[in-house]
């Protein structure tokens, strides 16, 4: 195992499209709901909570071997919004190519083959992890760390907040981010022996509304 390779791939200049996605942000701020630091701080903590533990929990899973199929269609189940189907989908398309490109894998050749217009991001996560020689915590870390910095990426350039308020609120969720890791694999662990339900189902209705309000914006910054 290379340790460095959880570094490539958590880069955010890995060419894998995440730069292009506000994770929610861009509605929310619209919304009056990300004002500044503290408002983003707020949001980021529920979106690793929700979504950052769902992603977490799948990508883990993806280490671990649990079928592809299967996980693709667990997260499509705990993603009510066809907007955020979608996005997640071109992610994992965009992902899947530079993963590909990076660390030559039969395993994502075959993916590419049975998912031609992409599966969900955290689930292809799983398996760049697993190509990179990674284990089920890293690519945990990766997905509990990708929901939170997302947004915070995406605030500075919405709002011009500052960049270092904005790594102060990465930096102040970093215990949180160790625990969601944490219990990602645990869930995906318990996924061998008692099979996908386990996998939690943490909901986060508003990034769903917004990304729903979002969609059909005539001008908007960020893809989703």
């Amino acid at each position: 195992m290379s340790r460095a390779a959880l570094l490539v791939l958590a880069d955010g200049r890995f060419p894998a499209g995440g730069h292009a996605h506000s994770g929610g942000a861009e509605a929310a701020v619209k919304a009056g709901r990300i004002t500044g630091g503290a408002s983003l701080e707020e949001f980021c903590r529920g979106r690793l909570h929700t979504a950052g533990l769902v992603a977490a929990s799948v990508a883990a899973a993806g280490v671990l071997g649990v079928d592809v199929g299967e996980l693709d269609a667990a997260v499509d189940a705990r993603t009510p919004s066809p907007a955020l189907r979608l996005a997640a989908r071109k992610l994992g398309r965009q992902l899947t190519r530079a993963a590909r490109a990076t660390w030559p894998s039969e395993e994502l050749d075959a993916v590419a083959r049975e998912f031609p217009k992409g599966t969900h991001q955290p689930v292809v996560l799983g398996l760049v992890a697993r190509a990179a020689g990674l284990g089920a915590l890293d690519a945990a870390y990766c997905a509990a760390y990708e929901s939170v910095s997302g947004p915070a990426s995406a605030v500075v350039r919405l709002l011009s907040l500052d960049p270092f308020d904005a790594t102060g609120v990465l930096a102040r969720l970093a215990p949180e981010v160790d625990r969601v890791a944490d219990r990602a694999v645990e869930s995906a662990r318990a996924v061998l022996d008692e099979g996908i339900d386990a996998l939690p189902a943490a909901s986060a209705p508003l990034l769903e509304i917004g990304a729903e309000s979002h969609a059909g914006w005539a001008v908007r910054l960020f893809a989703s």
